[in-house]
């Protein structure tokens, strides 16, 4: 199969398209660098003409509540547009789970505008909800740092290997449309604070992770249930234990 990978240069896309190409499909990484930006829609037309999926795995660059709710909102129009004109037969798109539970977050706002619209378009799709990246423990601990003490709210949380998403993605893509939902999450659950406590201690980083009942994450209190997944959720394999010695910190 042709299969289009929008954002399929970027962390979760580029092993997507890796995977796919392993199996044999003609996968297509797409964003701008490439000449195709959904948000003004240059260049979607010609990048779906003749595939048979599109994945979209993009991001908005900016995380502002207007600016990724416009980034969403846009960029899905033009490629379930696009995709409809081109007789694609699956789409398929990367969302968050708990993102229908946390409406005072602003990025989660969007995701569930981007699900819509998927659902609305009329195209077979399915929808791949994942849990937090454990690539992201370190961004989240550098946001919530005040001084040498980083605070967070007391939420539960399932981690996951950016890898074991892709695998997800690239499997869901290659199979028939599910036209729902469904999720991935990692293989135990912490406490927000554990588990960024745990990154920066394997780390030797100094900073202290301490629980703020006031503390926010991405605008939101997660509580200790909003982040984790639902019954029936498929569990990665690859523990955050196992993961953090392959895995050391980007040097800056």
């Amino acid at each position: 199969m042709r299969i289009v990978v929008i954002g399929g240069t970027g962390l979760i896309g580029s092993k997507v398209v890796s995977l796919l190409t392993e199996h044999g499909h003609e996968a297509v990484p797409a964003s701008p660098n490439s000449g195709v930006n959904t948000v003004t829609g240059e260049g979607v037309k010609e990048v779906l003409q003749g595939a048979d999926v599109v994945v979209d795995v993009s991001n908005s660059p900016s995380f502002a509540d207007d600016d990724v709710m416009a980034f969403f909102r846009a960029a899905t129009t033009n490629l379930t547009e696009a995709a409809k004109g081109a007789g694609v037969g699956h789409y398929v798109a990367l969302s968050v789970i708990g993102s229908d539970r946390l409406p005072d977050s602003g990025y989660l706002r969007a995701k569930v505008a981007q699900e819509k619209l998927i659902k609305d378009s009329g195209l077979p799709y399915s929808i791949v909800r994942a849990t937090q990246f454990f690539e992201f423990a370190s961004a989240i601990a550098d946001s919530a740092t005040e001084g040498t003490t980083v605070k967070l709210p007391d939420a539960g949380i399932q981690p996951i290997a950016a890898g074991e998403v892709s695998g997800k993605v690239a499997k869901v893509a290659a199979g028939a449309p599910i036209n729902g939902l469904t999720e991935i999450a990692g293989p135990e659950v912490f406490t927000m604070a554990g588990w960024i406590q745990e990154a920066l201690t394997f780390r030797e980083d100094p900073r202290q992770v301490v629980t703020d009942p006031e503390a926010r994450y991405f605008g939101e209190k997660p509580g200790p249930k909003g982040l984790l997944p639902g019954e029936g959720a498929e569990l990665a394999k690859v523990k955050f234990a196992d993961w953090l010695p392959a895995n050391p910190p980007v040097e800056e």
